[in-house]
């Protein structure tokens, strides 16, 4: 499985973005997809998770009803919907894929993509 994210940006407090991923190779219906980040001197953590076949979502609590994941199956690409955003949002964004029913922790996912920089200006 390869994934490609983008639309990571710069971005004032309380703006919004969206970000894709875009997957190819395997058979999705039997994956779980995540979306993490990464903030300097930070592990990565979970934002959101979506099992592929069913969209069944997961979100992190610090994502507080703000971020939205979801997948067109059709273009074999996965999203995430950020609004509101907050300074301590600011982290490079990771898209990856596990084949463990709802992954959660970053071990247990075994594609990733390159990851997309997000900016919130306060």
């Amino acid at each position: 499985v390869q994934l490609q994210a983008s639309g990571g940006g710069l971005v004032q407090a309380g703006g919004s973005l969206r970000l894709s991923c875009d997957v190819s190779g395997g058979d999705l219906d039997r994956y779980v997809m995540g979306w993490f980040r990464q903030s300097p001197g930070r592990e990565h953590e979970i934002v959101a998770r979506i099992s592929w076949d069913r969209g069944v979502t997961l979100y992190a609590k610090f994502v507080k009803d703000r971020f939205t994941i979801s997948r067109d199956n059709a273009k074999n690409t996965m999203y995430l919907r950020m609004n509101n955003l907050e300074p301590e949002d600011t982290a490079v964004y990771y898209c990856a894929a596990s084949r463990t029913p709802s992954a959660y922790f970053v071990g247990q996912y075994e594609y990733w993509g390159q990851g997309t920089q997000v900016t919130v200006s306060s």
